[in-house]
């Protein structure tokens, strides 16, 4: 077994919890904090939440995880890639996770650290997937009508400024449409790269070219929906083979 137990600590003070966490980003160990806190998030949009207990997990990847006592999601996160710091401030412990693009932050206020610890983990096991987003393209190629009626491809992996479309192609009305591809349920991040996919081309093809963005996954979040309407999106529930 290749997990290795770095250090614990139970009702650590704000500086041992600090140099605990300290000590773990430059090891690029696997970071737990339980306690109670609250949490401040600022990027495509602001939030706060209030003092509570939690469970904060902070990845050697750069991911960021806040996990309260309800649901498989977190209620906060950072994606693979940020920079984690930790700080003591007034007495608390202040853990921030940042990335630049797009600008992004997460601020982690710990009134008071129940328990800390830290983990060597490496897990060089592959993934066995069944169902991945090769197969949900393969399967809209054989059978464009899962998409809409009449929907034609006109082409996978098309490239753009903002990136590869994964299915490009135009609709009954001659339109064209950009298809992201998503084999789990998604949140915000999917609409994002989806409208950007959408900008770049109305950029590229003329001025009087109608883009229409159409995001296919098995599911997407609240938030992600509302988004697609505010952006003019469009969704479509579809999951891979297999599945």
């Amino acid at each position: 077994m290749s997990t290795e137990a770095g250090p614990q600590l139970v009702h650590p003070t704000p500086a041992e919890t600090a140099m605990l966490v300290g000590q773990g980003l430059a090891d690029d160990a696997l970071i737990t904090l339980f306690g109670r806190c609250r949490v401040e998030y600022d990027g495509r949009a602001t939030s706060t939440l209030g003092p509570g207990d939690r469970h904060v997990m902070l990845k050697p990847d750069g991911a960021a995880l806040v996990h309260t006592d309800e649901g498989q999601q977190p209620v906060n996160w950072q994606p693979p890639g940020c920079e984690h710091t930790v700080a003591v401030e007034s007495e608390t412990v202040v853990v921030e996770s940042e990335r630049s693009t797009p600008a992004e932050s997460l601020r982690i206020t710990f009134e008071a650290v129940v328990h800390a610890a830290a983990f060597d983990v490496t897990d060089a096991s592959e993934l066995s997937l069944t169902g991945t987003e090769s197969d949900l393209r393969e399967r809209i190629l054989d059978d464009p009508d899962l998409v809409e009626p009449a929907f034609t491809p006109l082409a996978t992996e098309r490239s753009t400024p903002a990136g590869a479309v994964d299915i490009y192609g135009e609709d009954d009305d001659g339109r064209t449409v950009v298809v992201e591809l998503k084999r789990r349920r998604v949140g915000p991040d999917a609409v994002g790269q989806l409208s950007r996919y959408v900008g770049a081309l109305e950029r590229d093809l003329h001025d009087d070219t109608e883009v229409r963005g159409i995001l296919v996954a098995p599911s997407v979040t609240d938030r992600a929906r509302e988004l697609l309407a505010e952006k003019g999106l469009e969704f479509v529930s579809l999951e891979p083979p297999g599945e």
